[in-house]
């Protein structure tokens, strides 16, 4: 029913050729010759400093959004990836709060440098705001000199908008969605993974499905690299059609930091060479059964 509808609303057309037809507007807006986030030395301490203290009016732990970091005295020294699940929609309040617990426990001369999606970084505006916190774009070259050239810590977030946007009934659930970039990113930096696992985000909406089959009928894939179309009940809108930002309600966002996970024969430095595959598959499903320990604990409530 939901497709039939959305289909007389376009009257045929998918979401692509109405794209087009606004693409003067994407064209002033978007920059696609913009580099923010392809130079980890674009992180600024001073930055970074004070939007932990603005943060901080919202997250701590007497604050709407109340912080549990254990294991982080399990890193180990730089340079690590670490791999994390998504969870809480477009607000991406597990990744600030992932921000928070780093710098109060590390400072700000170990920066983290999660990777993103090219939209937060194609703009003015929101490249360098985010460029200059130390995001970087989600390619596998900029991660690589990242962690080899710069000795810096990465974050990855496999799954993305299929993660973050996955059903509540599966909030303790891994889904990397079978992607596996990450694990051969680490053969080829010769670096720890260490799996960083969360739970809370996911509690400020209720997500009762991520709309695959939608997002394919309108070929969302096309236009903003994903692969979902979701309907949740969240604030202020209740019933919510697509991956719209929400007003998160006071929650306890928890982190469990696991023990780093090093690719087989990596501790003798980078590797030369593709990894092969079942070496990708063998590192992916090592880090997986983690992620999963990790999360059953906390459903569990520790």
């Amino acid at each position: 029913m939901l497709l039939t509808i959305l289909d007389r609303i376009f009257q045929g057309k998918s979401l692509v050729a109405v794209h087009s037809q606004k693409g003067w507007l994407l064209r002033r807006v978007v920059r696609p010759d913009a580099r923010w986030g392809a130079d980890p030395l674009s992180y600024d301490p001073g930055v970074a400093e004070r939007t932990v203290r603005w943060l901080g009016l919202l997250f701590g732990k007497r604050r709407w959004f109340r912080l549990d970091p254990r294991g982080f005295e399990r890193m180990p020294p730089s340079p690590a990836l670490l791999v994390s699940n998504h969870s809480g929609g477009t607000t991406v309040l597990d990744a600030w709060g992932l921000f928070m617990c780093w710098y109060r426990h590390f400072g700000f001369e170990r920066p983290l440098h999660p990777v993103a999606h090219e939209l937060l970084l194609s703009t003015e505006a929101t490249g360098r705001f985010f460029a200059t916190r130390g995001v970087l774009h989600a390619q596998p070259e900029v991660a690589l000199a990242a962690l080899l050239e710069h000795r810096r810590d990465v974050l990855v977030m496999p799954g993305g908008d299929l993660d973050t946007w996955r059903p509540f009934k599966d909030r303790y659930r891994v889904q990397f969605a079978g992607r596996t970039g990450y694990a051969r990113l680490a053969i080829k930096a010769g670096v720890p993974i260490v799996p960083v696992a969360h739970a809370g985000a996911h509690h400020t909406l209720v997500v009762l499905t991520d709309g695959r089959k939608i997002a394919e009928k309108l070929r969302i894939q096309k236009i903003a690299r994903a692969r979902i179309w979701p309907i949740h009940l969240a604030l202020p809108w209740g019933l919510a059609l697509g991956p719209w930002p929400h007003l998160p309600l006071p929650v306890t966002l928890r982190y469990r930091v696991g023990k780093p996970i090093w690719p087989k024969g990596a501790k003798g430095g980078a590797r030369k060479g593709e990894p092969r595959d079942d070496e990708v598959r063998s590192l992916d499903l090592r880090v997986r059964s983690a992620m999963q320990g990790l999360l059953d604990q906390l459903a569990d409530g520790n």
